[in-house]
């Protein structure tokens, strides 16, 4: 996974060094990503009795909208703390879906083993695009399809994360990664899975994030794993109430709301075809 934070995502920290999904209480993260889950899932146009892998599942949205539609459900994930939480509510449905551990450059699954591999906002985070590309063709059926979201840079949101980050290398002297692979750029994507004869096509997207003020939206996201992680870093240099004023200052100049607090996060969903 990547130590890159999207523009959009709801995580106002990013630090060096892999992530560690299970901190944190990514659920609240997740309950607010279900609209862009539905229309990822909606783009799929999945087909009951087909299998459908859902890459990076977290704690299972989109593995539970694809198995309730009938799908043959496998979903991956690094966290094992996710996983369980997905597999908890998956029993509770009563839903048969498979969960395993994994990364998205190295799935624990055959050559052809699924129809459809669906990913909301997982693969993006996949430090080597080549090699999750590579394997998500690899796991795919011969007329198969690949679906997944990808934040589009801007919005007050985006523009926390990036000042996030750029504290937290800046506290520990760290340099700045290289640019981070444009998941949400047609012209990338098109080069990316054109060595696998597949045709890329792209839909924008928008998602509200909402709360009832930049103060409780900055404590809702401060639960997410990247949040997590950051926040630790800074508070232990002594820098954490200055980068919450920070990036408190970044959400009240890009509230959309008069009276609460909202930013539009814009986002495409991506497909890609073979031919």
């Amino acid at each position: 996974m990547s130590d890159v934070v999207p523009a959009g995502t709801i995580g106002p920290m990013s630090t060096p060094g892999a992530i560690d999904w299970g901190l944190g209480e990514y659920e609240r993260s997740a309950s607010a990503l279900v609209p862009a889950a539905k229309a990822l899932v909606a783009a799929a146009h999945l087909v009951p009795g087909e299998r459908v892998l859902d890459l990076g599942c977290g704690t299972g949205t989109v593995a539970l909208m694809a198995a309730r539609a009938g799908a043959v459900t496998l979903a991956v994930d690094p966290a094992a703390r996710l996983l369980q939480v997905a597999r908890t509510q998956a029993a509770d449905e009563r839903l048969d879906i498979e969960f395993l551990s994994g990364e998205a450059a190295s799935l624990p699954l055959p050559e052809g083993a699924v129809n459809a591999v669906l990913s909301n906002f997982g693969v993006i985070f996949c430090p080597d695009p080549v090699a999750a590309a590579k394997e998500m063709v690899r796991v795919l059926a011969p007329e198969g399809r690949i679906t997944f979201t990808a934040w589009l840079p801007g919005g007050a949101i985006g523009q926390m994360n990036q000042a996030a980050g750029a504290m937290v290398r800046a506290a520990l002297g760290a340099p700045a990664p290289p640019p981070p692979f444009a998941w949400h750029d047609s012209t990338a994507l098109a080069t990316l899975f054109a060595t696998h004869d597949m045709t890329v096509t792209t839909e924008p997207h928008e998602l509200a994030f909402t709360a009832p003020s930049p103060e409780a939206y900055m404590e809702s996201a401060s639960t997410h794993p990247m949040a997590v992680m950051g926040i630790g870093v800074l508070h232990r240099l002594g820098q954490g109430e200055l980068a919450r004023a920070r990036m408190l200052k970044i959400l009240e100049d890009g509230n959309e709301s008069p009276d609460a607090f909202m930013s539009t996060g814009r986002f495409v969903v991506v497909t890609a075809v073979r031919g």
